[in-house]
């Protein structure tokens, strides 16, 4: 199977021509879920808060895999997963570095370049995102996906939920950040603030529903239309647009002072649900249409992608496993991303990169140059109850 492509370059030009209402009908959907989300995210203690946040703003790309699973269309469904996973890392976690210094009020350059450093409640998400990255070793390994691994995923992610949710209500995002209609819904009486959630939220799924296919199939005519490959297309543009509200969130939050934290906590929650929800859901929908739970093998193509993307997700780890993230981190987690954007084919060179700096970072940690800050703000977290850092 697959999605359906263009068979001529006719055919490619008006399909190409729909994006004109397909790419921002996704972009408003995106919106009025993510406003939704924020809205409701009030309401309950910041982990869990930022958890489904992070899921509900990125709604728009859960769905797009959903579709393309549903065509058991196997190479654009990881071209899709691979590309909204890197973009995460290599893009969303240093602008919200550098969105912070270019904001920050203290003129010294030492102080605009200091570290994110990041509350003991925040370890939750850290080790929330280590569960399935230890697991994909296995799949890598097995070299398959498949109904069971899904099953896995999902309880690796309620997991996360139950540990996120076990973080007291501490410090929110306050209302004078949010944009205009999260911050004019939250202003209503109960009743209208309620009934406008709900209809952001059923109006945005609507749009989704809807739009959906129509979108991926004018994504796949523009890159018929103009010569490009339709992994790479798929890979970059169709997480860009999917999650742009979410990422639009996280700079509007990194602009703040103080806030820059919850605004990469948001980042590495996006993390955790695709590495667990979103491939869990891949598969389900995927083994359903198929009428078979085996799933898929991956040919040398996936598997390179799966382990670059699976390697750049290690070394985010790491990095955030002392609880700070530094200048030189953003810039070393920007400068792989773009030139694997730039040069997809030195991507197996940029692998390696990747697997040295993991070692040097391991080797860190052995040596006591770096500390295990997240395992032991977690271990304090569940004994106590408490997310303060002491």
């Amino acid at each position: 199977m697959g999605l359906p492509k263009p068979a001529t370059i006719q055919a490619a030009k008006l399909k190409a021509l729909a994006a004109l209402w397909t790419f921002p009908t996704i972009l408003f959907s995106a919106f009025a879920i993510g406003w939704a989300a924020e809205a409701a995210q009030y309401f309950i203690s910041k982990g869990l808060a930022l958890a489904i946040l992070a899921w509900l703003q990125t709604l728009p790309e859960f769905a797009v895999e959903a579709v393309i699973a549903w065509h058991q269309d196997i190479h654009l469904m990881l071209a899709n997963l691979t590309g909204s996973l890197r973009l995460l890392i290599g893009l969303a976690w240093p602008m919200i570095f550098f969105t912070r210094v270019i904001f920050k009020k203290n003129e010294v350059f030492k102080e605009r370049f200091s570290p994110i450093h990041l509350e003991a409640s925040d370890s939750a998400s850290i080790l929330g995102l280590l569960l399935p990255l230890i697991y994909f070793v296995w799949v890598y390994i097995k070299n398959s996906l498949t109904f069971w691994d899904a099953l896995v995923l999902l309880s690796f992610y309620l997991i996360y939920l139950w540990w996120v949710n076990k973080v007291p209500p501490e410090e929110m995002e306050e209302v004078s950040d949010m944009p205009f209609v999260p911050r004019k819904i939250l202003s209503m009486s109960p009743f209208f603030r309620t009934l406008s959630i709900l209809v952001l939220f059923v109006g945005g799924g609507l749009l989704l529903y809807f739009c959906v296919e129509p979108f991926l199939e004018s994504m796949l005519g523009i890159a018929m239309m103009f010569g490009i490959s339709e992994f790479v297309f798929i890979q970059w543009l169709s997480p860009f647009l999917s999650e742009f509200p979410e990422k639009l969130t996280a700079f509007n939050w990194s602009r703040r002072e103080g806030k820059a934290g919850m605004a990469l906590m948001n980042m590495v929650s996006s993390n955790v649900n695709q590495w667990t929800l979103l491939i869990a859901l891949m598969m389900f929908v995927f083994c359903y249409s198929k009428g078979s739970i085996t799933g898929f093998e991956f040919d040398d193509h996936q598997r390179k992608e799966l382990v670059l993307t699976w390697i750049q997700s290690l070394l985010a780890f790491f990095m955030l496993i002392d609880m700070r993230f530094r200048w030189y981190e953003a810039v070393l987690l920007f400068v792989l991303w773009f030139i694997q954007f730039l040069i997809p084919s030195i991507r197996s060179e940029i692998t390696w990169v990747y697997v040295a700096l993991c070692l040097l970072y391991f080797v860190l940690l052995l040596l006591n140059r770096r500390e295990f800050s997240a395992f032991h703000a977690f271990r304090h977290l569940l004994v106590s109850g408490t997310g303060k850092n002491k």
